[in-house]
């Protein structure tokens, strides 16, 4: 008989609807690609901010019996490049310790892939049908969801991007884009995309990339300065992959999001860093710890300077052959996202990190969700806006993550652009160096390096007495927040007896029994 904690199921996500989701499904009976997908719905209605249909994705699975293997349907770029009368323009976010500009219109939105994802999820392996799976999130859409804090903020950072039109501003409950924004507590309900939901569930994926809602999205895009054309959508396919794999020592190996994506590669390179600067004996805080800390957030930052060769980024085998002398040759010597973690009573483990970037303003009509602004998210097009090749996929920061350590399985993975790596390294880094338990890991403070510029989450404890003199010693110009940020990411992790999810982003989590 199994131990009473190998058959509990676990969940953790960034909202508490999304875990209750997908709760439900594993208490009727389903697996955890069952979860997964019943999740990845429910958040299009809860986080609309951060997840939509008009989105994507990366999926890692471990399910017993099989390998690990990732499902890739994150955004593509489109076949043609438009020219004249592009709606591209930029806007500004603002973080309140920090300003970040986004390029987004019709012009940003790249080729869709999240509903192609799930189905394609679904066929392979789920046990419940579609239409089941879709119910809970039918439900948050019509019934409505009170806007939570962190959501709250989300509209507010983004702005710009909420009051585009009327529409826009309708999807994230205002009367016109005119109005006032809504205040936490506020139950926002969303019809059209309820409806779009039911409807797609029962016929398929090919109704969004083959039928009504493709060319509802072709139209838009010809009418509106956005690259897209109805075959891009129609080409669409998932790419199933073999996962990233290496190992930390000889009881740590772990696994995640393959080339062209560069999320995996960055939290390789960061562990790696961390493993080899981290004496056996550094303390939580300790100027050792942070030195540590900020030297593999260099290390990896200046790495992927080195990875970014044009050559490199048009062919994945290419890339990892130059991230293995990297391995070799230097460490040795030297936004808008969501994520999801489960397991299931059977022992399968399952995570998705989704996005939709920030958005681009533009609303499908009749459906009720964003498009995404893929193609001006400046991490995403490092060769330069406008530069991308032509009907290839888009690389990505995302990175579900699955660890083996010391006999223990954790699947864990980060919201946050370009703070998604040096979120689950540090988590990874106080579960595996400091033995923190699951959620004290996720909760310790972050600092995330960008360039030459420090943030730190300053406010609400949890460092050392020390922290102000390292500070001030090498470090005087940094960011200090006041606490913790969902500018730090959103970290959710299940391990085989745990789970955690990250207050930054309101998360929650859930076990059976």
């Amino acid at each position: 008989m199994k131990p009473m904690s190998e058959s509990i199921a676990r969940v953790a996500s960034g909202h508490t609807e999304t875990t209750r989701a997908a709760a439900e499904v594993l208490e009727a009976g389903g697996n955890a690609v069952d979860a997964l997908i019943a999740a990845a719905w429910a958040a299009c209605a809860a986080e609309p901010v951060l997840c939509s249909p008009g989105g994507g994705g990366h999926a890692l699975l471990r399910l017993r019996g099989r390998a690990p293997v990732v499902a890739d349907f994150f955004t593509q770029t489109p076949s043609v490049r438009r020219i004249d009368g592009l709606d591209f323009y930029p806007i500004h976010g603002n973080f309140g310790a920090d300003v970040q500009e986004f390029h987004v219109g019709m012009g940003s939105v790249a080729v869709p892939g999240m509903v192609a994802g799930l189905f394609a999820l679904h066929q392979r392996h789920a046990s419940m049908p579609m239409t089941a799976l879709v119910q809970p999130a039918v439900a948050l859409a019509r019934d409505g969801v009170e806007l939570n804090a962190v959501q709250a903020e989300a509209l507010r950072i983004l702005e710009p991007i909420v009051r585009t039109d009327d529409d826009s501003a309708r999807l994230f409950g205002l009367d016109s884009a005119e109005s006032p924004l809504p205040e936490p507590g506020r139950r926002i309900r969303n019809g059209p995309l309820a409806d779009f939901l039911q409807l797609t569930a029962r016929d398929g994926a090919e109704r969004f990339h083959q039928g009504e809602i493709a060319a509802r999205i072709a139209a838009m895009s010809q009418d509106h300065g956005g690259h897209l054309s109805l075959s891009d959508l129609q080409r669409y396919r998932v790419r199933w992959r073999r996962p990233m794999h290496w190992r930390l020592d000889a009881r740590t190996r772990l696994w995640s999001n393959p080339p062209p994506a560069f999320g995996g590669l960055m939290v390789a390179l960061m562990t790696r860093a961390l493993v080899l600067r981290l004496a056996p004996n550094t303390s939580f805080g300790s100027a050792a710890h942070l030195d540590a800390l900020v030297d593999a957030m260099r290390v990896s930052q200046d790495q992927r300077g080195e990875l970014e060769r044009p050559d490199y980024l048009n062919s994945s085998r290419m890339l990892m052959e130059a991230f293995r002398r990297l391995a070799r040759d230097h460490l040795l010597t030297a936004r808008g996202t969501t994520h999801v973690s489960i397991r299931d009573g059977a022992g399968n483990l399952a995570g998705m990190t989704l996005s939709n970037g920030e958005g681009c303003g533009r609303v499908v009509p009749g459906c009720g969700f964003m498009l995404n602004n893929m193609l001006g998210e400046q991490d995403l097009n490092r060769l330069g806006f406008h530069n991308w090749p032509r009907n290839r996929r888009l690389s990505s920061m995302m990175a579900p993550t699955l660890v083996e350590h010391a006999g223990r399985r954790i699947m864990l993975g980060s919201g946050g652009s370009n703070r998604i790596r040096t979120a689950i390294a540090q988590v990874l880094c106080n579960v595996m160096h400091f033995g923190m338990g699951l959620q004290e890991a996720v909760d310790a403070p972050r600092l995330h390096l960008e360039g030459h510029a420090l943030a730190v989450e300053f406010g609400g404890g949890g460092w050392r007495e020390g922290m102000d003199g390292w500070l001030d010693d090498g470090y005087s110009e940094a960011r200090r927040w006041p606490g913790r940020s969902l500018y730090f990411g959103g970290a959710h992790a299940v391990a085989d007896d745990d789970q955690a999810a990250d207050p930054r982003r309101q998360g929650a989590a859930w076990h059976s029994g």
